[in-house]
This record gives C-alpha cells, structure tokens and sequence, in this order.
C-alpha cells in the first residue's frame, strides 16, 4: 500500500485491498473513498468487499466510483462531500491514485489556485497539467 497525502487531511493510494483496512485504521484514517469502479477489479477487491474491511475497523466507507477519463459533477459532489464530512483524515483509492488525485483537484478548485492543485499533485506524482482549463473553470465559478 502506498500512500500519498495530498494535503492535510487527505490522502491518495493505489487499489487497498480488505487486508489493508486494518494499517488503514493504525494511519489515523477515519474515511476510505473507493473510486474504482468494480469492473476493473477481481472478485475479493470489489467496493463492497473493502467496504466490510473498513467498516469492521470502525471507519467509514464511501464508494464513488469514477470511470477513466469521465469525471461528473456528481463524482466530484461526492467527493467533497465525502472529505468534507470525514471527520478525520480521508484515504481515496483507484487503480493508482490518479483519478483520486484529479476528483480532490476539482473539489478544490476555487479554494485553491490551479497552479498549487498541479503542484501539489505532481509532488506526489500525478500529473494533472491537462485539467487546467477545468481548474481554471471551476474556480471561476466558486468566485
């Protein structure tokens, strides 16, 4: 499992599988975000079977599954809203980390300029210098 946090409170990984849950919980994690959706992953790493692992450790688990490449406003809602409500620090995980990456950038388009959102994500090594314009765009429309 690696794990990289991208701001305080927020943190993306690769897939985790229900094994994880615990070490999850041991990190100070009180949300797990999955966003792969289930037909990308084997049986045993499906939503709802992490979901139980979370969940037996005490923590909450929301799935917001987000196809490659189809970012929706709905995904991006439940993303913040998922964060924003976690009540503690927030671990999202995909295939890599890079669609969790880009679903917290949108979220915080507008609290935080573009140009730190791709900053921050590259530190932790996503590249997200395509979605600019979509940054750009959304913290035009939070002003």
């Amino acid at each position: 499992m690696t794990i990289r946090h991208l701001a305080p409170g927020y943190a993306v990984s690769p897939q985790i599988a229900p094994a994880d849950a615990a070490r999850v919980k041991e990190l100070g994690f009180v949300t797990v975000i999955c966003n792969r959706p289930d037909g990308e992953v084997p049986a045993g790493l499906r939503a709802e079977d992490v979901r139980a692992a979370v969940e037996a450790q005490g923590m909450a688990f929301v799935a917001n599954p987000v196809m490659p490449g189809a970012f929706t406003a709905a995904n991006v809602a439940a993303q913040g809203a998922a964060i924003d409500a976690g009540g503690g620090p927030v671990l999202a995980y995909c295939a890599s980390g890079n669609r969790s990456s880009i679903v917290w950038a949108l979220h915080e388009a507008g609290r935080q300029d573009p140009e730190t959102l791709i900053a921050t994500a590259a530190r932790a090594g996503y590249n997200l210098a395509g979605l600019r314009p979509d940054l750009e765009a959304r913290a035009r429309g939070r002003r």
